[in-house]
């Protein structure tokens, strides 16, 4: 039986739906800003007159950072250790926070404790990098992969959720003669899809925006990764300005169209957001669940 609205209510959800448009339009004009200027007539783009809407409409600032020399290896190397890095991290996370449930794992508490300190201290950079040239994975591709394969924070998270399971799932499938790994991939994995799928975001997005790691373990240039390219000539945008001193002649059109410092750091924010940001619309249902539940208990 359909129930007929009020006016109390009708104008409840018009100033609701109104103040929450309102909002969305906050959050998502930043990121529109930023690409308007993007496409924009760079000379306009530099005396700050865009911001509404696009003027001088032009894609010439992706088109130069596309030229960029080895920039199609780099994106295979950071595709590569987002799919595999992502991969690794969310299975360790997973089993470590999956044998942190176990009440009669030997010394648990003591493990657990140990682990945990640390999220909190580290030996400091001069270690580490130590620590990775005795490994041997300088100017390796696996220094991106290993280091990361057992995040602490996402383990916390996985344990949190697997402990709202309820036993009987696991004790069943033992009774039936199933094993801990056998309850784990066949039972507890799937069980834990929207928590996986959350820390899963949380190691992509980290692993698609490292550059540390290229700077202080790579030389080999075959090994650099997007975002470390991009870094480069980021930091590198302030010598277009000797092409405009130059005192090479150019026509309107030229100026409209020749990339500036703001260009280059605007292109390259774009560039480095949007492949990330694709992917969450596919896990979002699964990232508000996993996200609530690992804030029910620590």
């Amino acid at each position: 039986m359909k129930i007929k609205a009020s006016v109390g209510d009708k104008a409840f959800h018009i100033i609701n739906y109104t103040a929450f448009t309102f909002f969305a339009l906050i959050c998502m004009y930043p990121f529109y800003y930023i690409i308007i200027n993007t496409i924009s007539a760079n000379n306009l783009v530099d005396l700050g007159k865009v911001i509404y809407y696009p003027i001088g409409l032009h894609f010439n600032n992706y088109i130069e950072i596309f030229k960029l020399q080895r920039i199609g290896r780099a994106a295979i190397i950071s595709v590569l250790r987002t799919i595999l890095g992502t991969s690794l991290a969310v299975l360790g996370s997973a089993y470590m926070g999956y044998l942190f449930t176990k009440q009669n794992m030997w010394k648990r508490k003591f493990w657990y404790r140990f682990v945990i300190i640390t999220m909190y201290f580290s030996a400091g950079l001069i270690p580490a990098y130590m620590n990775i040239k005795m490994l041997g994975l300088m100017n390796s591709f696996w220094v991106y992969i290993i280091p990361g394969m057992f995040p602490i924070y996402n383990m916390v998270l996985v344990k949190t959720f697997m402990e709202s399971i309820s036993p009987a799932m696991e004790e069943s499938a033992q009774i039936d003669g199933a094993g801990y790994l056998k309850c784990f991939f066949s039972i507890m994995l799937p069980l834990s899809i929207p928590i996986l799928a959350t820390v899963a975001l949380f190691s992509a997005v980290g692993q698609w925006n490292a550059w540390m790691d290229t700077l202080l373990y790579i030389s080999d240039y075959k090994l650099f990764t997007l975002q470390y390219l991009l870094r480069e000539y980021f930091n590198q945008a302030e010598k277009v300005i000797e092409l405009q001193e130059s005192g090479i002649a150019v026509t309107s059109k030229d100026i409209e169209r020749m990339i500036t410092p703001t260009a280059v750091r605007l292109t390259v924010t774009v560039v480095a957001t949007v492949p990330i940001m694709c992917i969450y619309p596919f896990i979002q249902r699964y990232y508000i669940k996993g996200v609530m539940i690992g804030a029910v208990k620590g």
